[in-house]
């Protein structure tokens, strides 16, 4: 089925959380790799208007994404997302592009997932903190998994990466475009600067 259902938290002890992970089942399907992703829209941002994503993303494969405009329901994000992987990051890029499609966006992180509790669980670093990402069948599989790690279901972030990244930019006034590693150098950002709290802390 074509749909997303996940919430994500941001984490204050990375390490910590790993082993917590591993310590209760979760099997490692993805070792740490990393990733580049492009989003793409029109050149008056139409798609992001109406909460649509097109996204190119680059990590051991290439994959082509759409996700339709989300809602938060029983705690946690749905909306509809539909996937293909395909064999040329860069021709895709050129497809995207002669379709009248610009890249208006890049970020980047390293990305490892787990198989647990019945659900897909990422641990993301990015460039302005570390989160886990917990994907599921549907919001009560999200929250059991989330209450056996001991995450602070309250904590929980529904927001995108880039939405924190934009808020964040307007808050502290960064010049740069994209989240990306080396823009983020010399940069230390806390979870009072993101406006978050920390899923893995009572």
């Amino acid at each position: 089925m074509d749909q997303e259902i996940e919430v994500k938290y941001y984490l204050k002890d990375v390490e910590t959380y790993r082993q917590k992970v591993r310590a209760q089942g979760g099997v490692l399907i993805q070792p740490r790799v990393r990733e580049i992703n492009l989003r793409f829209d029109t050149p008056d941002l139409a798609l992001r208007r109406q909460g649509q994503v097109l996204r190119l993303r680059q990590d051991t494969s290439a994959y082509m994404t759409y996700k339709g405009m989300g809602a938060v329901m029983d705690g946690v994000l749905a909306r509809t997302e539909i996937e293909i992987e395909v064999n040329d990051f860069a021709a895709a890029s050129r497809l995207l592009q002669s379709l009248g499609y610009q890249v208006f966006f890049v970020y980047e992180k390293y990305r490892e997932n787990y198989q647990f509790a019945g659900l897909t669980l990422s641990v993301d670093e990015t460039p302005f903190g570390n989160f886990t990402e917990l994907e599921g069948p549907s919001a009560e599989v999200v929250r059991n998994a989330s209450d056996i790690l001991a995450l602070n279901w309250t904590a929980r972030v529904n927001a995108s990466y880039i939405d924190l990244f934009y808020a964040l930019k307007a808050r502290l006034n960064l010049p740069f475009r994209d989240l990306v590693f080396e823009s983020f150098k010399g940069l230390a950002i806390t979870n009072d600067d993101l406006l978050v709290k920390y899923g893995d802390v009572s």
